[in-house]
């Protein structure tokens, strides 16, 4: 079947199977590797990307579902690095193997964008899905304190 997509600002004409997992096609037919194959059931959160601006798991998202979407893998988040969260995670050393770490970015991204003053619950609680092998959930947790503090600073400085 035919699907188009629009996938970090790119439309794409595609030949799947529209039961194909969003994963496999952003990794085979797009050549998107971002995104990165953990569990196959949706639990450990190495697979997601935004779809309309909200995290999902890849590996479990119908490549149908996603028609007329907005679908932003790692890849799309930045197209130099820059993204406020990819900076911080840079700074906070972060990554240990880094597997996880393009799930981990884009879940709090999605957090970030939809309320860009967590508190620290939230922070946690929207993370908690993400599994992280190396445990490095304290290091990700203060690169999102930091992104979020930065936002605090700038509101406050634009008022």
């Amino acid at each position: 079947m035919t699907i188009r997509l629009n996938v970090n600002n790119e439309k794409q004409t595609l030949n799947v199977d529209p039961e194909k997992p969003l994963l496999w096609v952003l990794r085979e037919d797009l050549d998107l590797t971002g995104a990165k194959y953990g569990c196959g059931a949706g639990l450990c959160g190495a697979c997601t990307v935004h779809v309309d601006g909200v995290a999902v798991r890849s590996c479990v998202t119908p490549v149908a579902s996603c028609i007329g979407s907005e679908i932003t893998t790692i890849e799309g988040l930045s197209a130099d690095g820059e993204h406020p969260l990819q900076r911080a995670w840079v700074e906070g050393n972060v990554m240990q193997c880094g597997y996880c770490q393009p799930g981990q970015l884009m879940n709090a991204a999605a957090l970030l964008s939809k309320n860009p003053q967590p508190s620290v619950e939230q922070i946690r609680s929207v993370m908690q899905g993400n599994i992280c092998r190396c445990g490095t959930y304290p290091r990700i947790e203060a690169a999102i304190k930091k992104v979020a503090g930065e936002n605090i600073e700038n509101a406050s400085e634009s008022e």
